[in-house]
């Protein structure tokens, strides 16, 4: 028998609430307090910052302040990205054995497939980019990522139905094209909207979501039935943000780490992500680590894993850092890191030799 996800729509939120559900559903699942479900969302104005990124250099946050668009910290990683009403969140929570996978790539390309697929019904020729993107013709129409907490599959997508990207690279601090880049035009050339597409022909909101349903029916094999918000879910969302993830401590949990004169960074580059270090150290001889941060814009699964290996690390002799992340990596129970073991190692030792 096919699995049943419920699907329930939480409309327009703020930011901040917006994540604090999603947290919600996370814990609720993992609790047995929910069957799986997918979940439609969307914001107003928001810039949204990874939950491992450093807040101050990703966001234009006096830009955001002026203007009125809201500031969250995600929990899931990844790169800071701009949502409005023109955009529509999608997202999947489920058990790690409800598709008969457990392995998250896996999982990310079958999602992104069975995405693809519900969006071409819409007359557009939408397909799954590795890693974790959806397209048309080399344009990003959608980007998606998520996370296993346990034996809970927390996957979310960002559909692309209109936008202004004018308010996108105001209020973002987006990277400036390499030379070797220019020809493949600004960041707001590199996407694309069902708008651009399908111009007078854009269907309702309600069709949107109907035809990624078909898609998630079709493409994973299982049955969909509305549903609505339990009081449950309402009231540990509301817990969680204000507890935690509607505070703006939580948001600028990490936040310009660099500027502080007695710490010490370094940054790479890597093909799953940019990944940074900041080191402070102690001792008479400055060989003992103080305090480790890393930052950027990769994914890795749980996200804790990242905060275990920064503990890990405070209080070690240098000369022991790299033997100790090596170590680390060998032992956590790791469902997706996009930025290898080894990556993570030469950028912590590159911020060490950047102490005089």
């Amino acid at each position: 028998m096919a699995p049943t996800f419920r699907v329930i729509n939480t409309g327009l939120r703020d930011g901040r609430a917006n994540i604090a559900f999603d947290q919600a559903l996370v814990e609720s699942h993992q609790a047995g307090g929910i069957p799986d479900t997918i979940r439609f969302l969307r914001f107003p104005p928001t810039a949204l910052v990874g939950r491992h990124q450093a807040l101050s250099q990703e966001i234009r946050l006096d830009y955001c302040r002026e203007n009125g668009v809201g500031v969250a910290r995600r929990v899931t990683g990844g790169g800071a990205i701009y949502f409005d009403e023109g955009q529509l969140g999608w997202e999947l929570v489920f058990h790690r054995r409800s598709l008969g996978t457990s392995d998250l790539g896996e999982l990310t390309r079958l999602i992104c497939e069975a995405a693809a697929s519900g969006l071409s019904t819409l007359g557009i020729a939408a397909a799954y980019r590795p890693r974790n993107d959806i397209e048309v013709d080399g344009r990003k129409l959608c980007g998606t990522g998520g996370f296993f907490d346990g034996d809970t599959l927390f996957y979310q997508g960002t559909l692309l139905i209109d936008m202004d990207p004018a308010a996108m690279v105001k209020a973002l601090k987006l990277p400036a094209a390499k030379p070797s880049d220019k020809q493949r035009g600004s960041p707001a050339q590199r996407v694309v909207t069902l708008k651009e597409l399908l111009g007078d022909d854009l269907p309702a909101l309600d069709s949107i979501q109907e035809a990624l349903l078909t898609g998630f029916r079709e493409g994973l094999g299982i049955e969909t039935e509305a549903d609505e918000v339990s009081d449950a879910e309402e009231n540990l969302s509301r817990a969680l943000h204000d507890q935690e993830i509607g505070t703006d401590e939580f948001v600028a949990e990490i936040d310009d780490p660099a500027a502080s004169g007695d710490v010490y960074s370094a940054t790479l580059d890597a093909p799953g992500g940019t990944v940074s270090a900041h080191i402070r150290l102690e001792g008479p001889t400055q060989d003992r680590i103080r305090e480790v941060l890393i930052s950027g814009n990769f994914f890795a699964a749980p996200p804790r894993v990242i905060y275990d290996l920064e503990a890990r690390l405070r209080g070690l002799r240098t000369s022991e850092v790299a033997d100790a992340i090596d170590t680390f990596f060998s032992e956590a129970s790791v469902g997706l890191l996009t930025v290898r073991p080894e990556e993570f190692r030469g950028v912590v030792e590159s911020a060490i030799g950047n102490a005089p």
